[in-house]
C-alpha cells in the first residue's frame, strides 16, 4: 500500500476492510509525512489517514479512544508542520480544541483528584485516566495556536493535569 496512489488508497478505505484499514491509515500517514510531496498533496494524504481511522471504529469495539488519539495527533502534526487552516475543520486549531474537549469525560479537577490515589482505583478507572493522558498529548502544542478564551484556559488546565495522570 505504501506505493499506491492517492486514488487507489482512497478507494480502498471507502470499501469496508476491517483490520486492513490500519495498514491503509499508516500508509496514508507516511505519505503525509513525506517531505518530497508538495504541501497540498501532503494535506490530501493526511485526510485519508483519519478517514481510515474512523472507518476502523465500524469494525472494532472499544477503539474510540485510540482512534481519537491518533486523529488528534495527526491533526496537530499537520497544524504544526503544514500550518493551520481555519477553512478546514481538520486543520483548524479551534476545531481541534473543541473536538478534544468534547472527547474528554473528566474535567481536569476530576482527573487530578482521581490520579492522587490511582493505584487504588479499579482497572477500568486507571484505563480511563490513561486514555485522558493519551487524548491530551497534543495540547502543549495546540494551546500556542489559540487566543486567550475559556477554551484556551480549559486546555491549559489539562496541560497542567496531564503529568499527574498514570
Amino acid at each position: 500500500m505504501s506505493t499506491w496512489t492517492l486514488d487507489q488508497l482512497q478507494k480502498f478505505i471507502r470499501d469496508p476492510r476491517g483490520q486492513q484499514l490500519e495498514t491503509a491509515r499508516v500508509a496514508a500517514q507516511a505519505q503525509a509525512y513525506n517531505p518530497s510531496h508538495p504541501q497540498e498533496a501532503r494535506r490530501q494524504w493526511a485526510k485519508l489517514s483519519p478517514l481510515a481511522n474512523r472507518r476502523m471504529l465500524e469494525h472494532a469495539e472499544g477503539a474510540s479512544a485510540r482512534v481519537a488519539q491518533q486523529d488528534f495527533m495527526l491533526r496537530m502534526w499537520v497544524i504544526d508542520q503544514l500550518g493551520p487552516d481555519d477553512t478546514d475543520s481538520d486543520w483548524s486549531p479551534e476545531a481541534l480544541a473543541s473536538d478534544t474537549l468534547d472527547t474528554l469525560a473528566f474535567t481536569p479537577a476530576q482527573a487530578a483528584g482521581l490520579a492522587e490515589g490511582w493505584r487504588d482505583l479499579p482497572v477500568e478507572q486507571i484505563r480511563d485516566l490513561r486514555w485522558h493522558k493519551n487524548l491530551t498529548a497534543h495540547l502543549g502544542s495546540l494551546v500556542r495556536y489559540l487566543a486567550p478564551s475559556p477554551v484556551h484556559e480549559r486546555l491549559v488546565a489539562w496541560t497542567a493535569t496531564r503529568p499527574l495522570l498514570p
